[in-house]
């Protein structure tokens, strides 16, 4: 985010867990951060880490330890919900930790994804529904099941 042009992540450098996340898909991800490869400059980010069930857990974190004498200059955030930190692969990785304070503004940092996520020439697409012409927004409310 040093400029708007840098781009945003690609899908391949970010992992949404769930509890329905496989034990396979969280080593494809691991391999594709631990194993170097031409072009390996990327950040990898695991979101909601703690969502994890115990046993995809335990098995990221044996796949980790096995991997990471490939690579001593990988890249890998794990992102997870603060209340959640005492589950399985946060404790696990918790003498990683690092607090972070933000370094942007709030202001800054929706700046920059209102560039990346602006549709130029908004021709019947979807985009038209959002302010400002995003071609991404989010709906919500107080009330679940209203029809959003």
């Amino acid at each position: 985010m040093n400029s708007p042009e840098q781009p945003l992540p690609t899908f391949d450098e970010v992992l949404l867990c769930t509890p329905q996340t496989s034990a396979e898909q969280v080593g494809l991800f691991l391999r594709r951060c631990l194993i170097p490869c031409p072009g390996g400059n990327k950040i990898y980010t695991m979101l909601y880490a703690d969502e994890l069930s115990y046993d995809v857990s335990c098995r990221a974190e044996e796949l980790f330890q096995r991997l990471q004498c490939y690579n001593s200059s990988y890249r890998l955030i794990i992102l997870c919900n603060c209340e959640r930190e005492n589950s399985y692969l946060p404790s696990a990785f918790s003498h990683y930790k690092v607090h972070m304070i933000p370094q942007r503004s709030q202001a800054e940092m929706q700046q920059y994804l209102q560039h990346h996520f602006r549709v130029a020439q908004p021709c019947g697409s979807a985009a038209a529904v959002f302010k400002e012409h995003m071609c991404v927004g989010i709906v919500s409310s107080k009330r679940a099941g209203m029809g959003k």
